[in-house]
């Protein structure tokens, strides 16, 4: 185990792509899922000081995630005497054991039997690699350390947000005195960037929960932000917007109406009025307005949800569960979402009836009935938006489209040299 205070930590984050994720983690690798504030792979590196040197990712994602990360991707690291530490993409939290456990042992999540995290020598990496296992002590941990489905990013929400908030807070500017006609209640834990633009008429809340405001954000006049709150860089919070308590709104967001412990993955609209409630929203997505959720069931009791639409229901040990929204959804005009949904990437939903249950990836909902929104229009339309906030689709991105929209309808679209066809239904 690595002695020097100085020295930083070699660490593999590693998708196990054990769990159903999606739609988190369709169009990111699972270690890029925003749980908080920050991402799983930014809190586990702030937390225990790591020095990334590769991850480790199933196939349908490593092209995508080559591009995303900047660091070798499915590369077992060269032989030697180095100690790595291994830590699963699937842990959001920075869990104290794994950083007490020494080489050769290896972190199980009881209840599971999962790995959580592994301390080896590159050698010993390299050869779990490539397929020969080598000697590991195991250490059982009781409690949930993994996330399983596509709703347990709310189980690690408020923890992780609360790590999130104190780590980024730490480099930020501390507000002595409010901007102008600003009024804050409780200022000690309010973090505003000098670069953030908080205009007259608002009102932030710390008495509950710190705030953190990033690079750029715009608050406009009449918001109400009470924390624990995070408005992440380039976010717009518009006129009298609600923002709750345990909301974490990533980048180059704009937000509206009432939204309270929900978190945004990033680049996605709520613009108009609508309330949002104990959600997850993945990247451009754009809700309607008036769109509105339900996050907690009239008999009070726990929410049932199905990860997949053909998969059966689940308990989620949740009494307040919203929508778990996945990226380049599209809600219709005065929506009703109802408690426990699941998203699917890619839904087009403009039918007059609530949106219940789970929907399929790629499915165009109206009166008419459920069709599948078909590719060369939806790559069409995901450029188009992803140009507004400039920008540029990548290969890479378009390739991981095709491939999980393939996946979807089992019907081949494109082609490309080298393409692997074992996504389709035989």
């Amino acid at each position: 185990m690595t002695t020097d205070p100085n020295t930083k930590t070699k660490a593999i984050l590693f998708d196990d792509a054990k769990g159903m994720l999606s739609p988190l983690n369709d169009l990111r690798p699972t270690f890029a899922i925003r749980t908080g504030a920050l991402t799983i792979s930014q809190r586990l590196t702030r937390a225990f000081d790591l020095e990334p040197v590769g991850v480790v990712v199933p196939q349908h994602i490593a092209e995508l995630t080559a591009e995303l990360s900047g660091i070798p991707v499915n590369t077992p690291p060269e032989e030697g005497d180095d100690e790595i530490l291994l830590i699963n993409a699937r842990c959001p939290l920075p869990v104290r054991a794994i950083m007490e456990i020494t080489l050769g042992q290896v972190l199980i999540e009881e209840e599971t039997g999962d790995m959580i995290a592994v301390r080896l020598t590159a050698t010993g990496v390299r050869n779990m690699l490539m397929g020969n296992q080598p000697e590991m002590q195991p250490v059982a941990i009781a409690g949930k350390h993994l996330m399983r489905r596509p709703w347990d990013w709310k189980y690690f929400r408020d923890a992780s947000l609360e790590f999130d908030l104190q780590v980024i807070a730490q480099t930020m500017k501390k507000v002595d005195a409010p901007p102008p006609a600003v009024t804050l209640i409780g200022s000690q834990g309010i973090a505003i960037s000098p670069d953030a633009l908080v205009m007259p008429g608002v009102i932030l809340n710390s008495t509950t929960g710190p705030i953190v405001i990033e690079e750029n954000a715009t608050i406009h006049p009449g918001a109400i932000i009470t924390g624990p709150a995070y408005i992440g860089p380039g976010s717009t919070v518009l006129e009298h917007a609600n923002i709750k308590p345990n909301t974490a709104i990533g980048p180059v967001c704009k937000v509206a109406g009432e939204v309270g412990g929900s978190i945004f993955q990033g680049y996605s609209n709520k613009g108009h009025a609508g309330h949002l409630g104990d959600s997850w929203i993945g990247e451009w997505s754009n809700l309607g307005a008036d769109t509105t959720n339900s996050n907690l069931l009239n008999t009070y009791g726990q929410i049932n949800a199905r990860a997949a639409a053909k998969s059966s229901n689940e308990k989620t040990g949740e009494t307040f569960l919203g929508v778990t929204m996945g990226d380049h959804v599209k809600t219709a005009i005065a929506t009703r979402i109802m408690t426990g949904c699941v998203v699917h990437t890619g839904t087009m939903f403009a039918a007059s009836t609530p949106l219940t249950g789970t929907t399929d990836a790629f499915s165009w909902h109206t009166d008419a009935g459920i069709k599948n929104f078909r590719l060369g229009k939806f790559v069409d339309v995901s450029m188009t938006v992803m140009a507004r906030r400039g920008i540029k689709q990548s290969q890479a991105y378009s390739r991981r489209v095709t491939i999980l929209h393939e996946t979807t309808t089992g019907k081949e679209a494109f082609s490309w040299p080298g393409k692997d066809l074992s996504h389709l239904k035989k």
